[in-house]
């Protein structure tokens, strides 16, 4: 497998272990314990600790690149972008996705970890672009 491939997974795990490690913990101590029903947790209702609702903005956060990611990495597969740009800016994508869920999760919000969330937002969305232009100048070349 490519490297690019290799962050896919790691992407997907990530997102996974974001839900499994925040959410899902949060609930299930809740719902084990007693102190809440399963039927309490309504999905048109944002309640819970401010970590927790930080926990599912991050998830959320993950669940919407993801696919993003997906068909990025899919062009680069099909395209046949092989090489140490791919690959550094495709590490780049999933270090930059860890550290703004990490920042979203751990830190109360302000306006320096809101600035640190941004600034890790801004290397996945880079990121995103150049393996874009990469996949495009790959395009060109083969025509």
């Amino acid at each position: 497998m490519t490297i690019p491939i290799w962050m896919l997974l790691g992407f997907a795990a990530w997102t996974l272990i974001v839900l499994m490690g925040t959410i899902a913990v949060y609930r299930w101590s809740r719902i084990l314990t007693g102190r809440v029903a399963m039927k309490d947790f309504r999905a048109d209702r944002i309640e819970g600790e401010d970590w927790y609702r930080r926990a599912m903005r991050a998830h959320a956060n993950c669940v919407e690149n993801l696919p993003v990611f997906g068909a990025i990495v899919f062009a680069i597969y099909i395209s046949g972008v092989r090489g140490a740009a791919a690959d550094d800016l495709s590490i780049a994508v999933l270090a930059g996705r860890v550290m703004q869920s990490l920042t979203h999760v751990s830190f109360t919000e302000t306006n320096t970890t809101v600035f640190m969330r941004f600034l890790f937002f801004s290397v996945q969305m880079l990121s995103f672009l150049w393996l874009i232009a990469l996949v495009i100048r790959q395009a060109m070349v083969i025509r």
